[in-house]
């Protein structure tokens, strides 16, 4: 085969184009003797790791029959997730409806919206617990599936089935030793499930986990408060007390998920 084409292939809809994202050798920002690669997210469809998020959960939900054709799938999102759910919904046929704190970025709310959903603003106090509650309300009102990303076992589950295997084998078919695995979380799928991914192979691994110094959920060791919604146990039930303001959109929410903290 001829290498130029190795990865031009054809493809039956623009799910299937979702993973296998490359990792790069970052030269310039290295130290002397030290190696730091990056797994380019970006190169997904709609540009971020929630691609595959989105396709998880609407595949399982569409096994459980929870999600059937005509459909609506409601989120509470700060913008990537909620942009891979309407790519995902549009290809599938069904409606989207995001609900996004006034805070995150009107860009992403655009995109949203060029993709077919219907995008509702909640006040930026409120912040992320407040999104959620009104996603919550709505999807309780209307009947609609509620993605659940910050609870859904599918989260995870998408990145210990793809992510975390793609670091692996990228790694031993260069024949490099993966020292150790950074990453930030939002919803906490890629900390989770990547994670366990890769200490199962690579127990060796020293797996890292960032949050901002403003906003230290985790490493204070607080529980975070919960409630149960729709029948299902998990929802923040208050903001974490630890939380206070940063400038990262998509990392660390004003609440600690529970597929991180699981």
């Amino acid at each position: 085969d001829d290498p130029r084409f190795e990865r031009c292939n054809v493809y039956e809809n623009i799910t299937e184009t979702i993973g296998q994202t490359p990792i790069v050798k970052l030269r310039r920002l290295s130290p002397p003797g030290v190696n730091i690669y990056a797994k380019l997210e970006y190169f997904n469809p709609l540009s971020s790791v929630k691609d595959r998020v989105a396709l998880s959960i609407v595949e399982a939900a569409e096994a459980k029959g929870e999600l059937k054709a005509g459909g609506t799938v409601i989120e509470a999102t700060s913008g990537n997730t909620g942009i891979a759910l309407a790519m995902v919904c549009a290809q599938r046929g069904y409606r989207f409806v995001a609900v996004i704190a006034a805070g995150f970025s009107v860009e992403r709310r655009k995109v949203m919206r060029m993709l077919g959903a219907r995008v509702l603003v909640t006040p930026m106090i409120l912040g992320g617990t407040g999104m959620l509650r009104k996603a919550e309300e709505l999807a309780e009102r209307h009947g609609f599936f509620l993605a659940r990303q910050f609870e859904s076992e599918a989260n995870a589950a998408s990145h210990r089935q793809t992510t975390g295997p793609e670091i692996l084998a990228a790694f031993n078919r260069a024949g490099l030793v993966l020292d150790y695995w950074v990453t930030g979380y939002g919803s906490g799928g890629t900390f989770a499930g990547a994670g366990e991914a890769i200490k199962a192979e690579s127990p060796g691994t020293k797996i890292i986990l960032s949050e901002p110094k403003s906003a230290p959920l985790v490493s204070s060791g607080r529980r975070q408060e919960r409630r149960e919604v729709l029948g299902v146990y998990g929802a923040p039930a208050a903001p974490h007390p630890e939380w206070k303001p940063h400038g990262i959109q998509g990392w660390t929410p004003n609440f600690l998920p529970k597929v991180c903290e699981d």
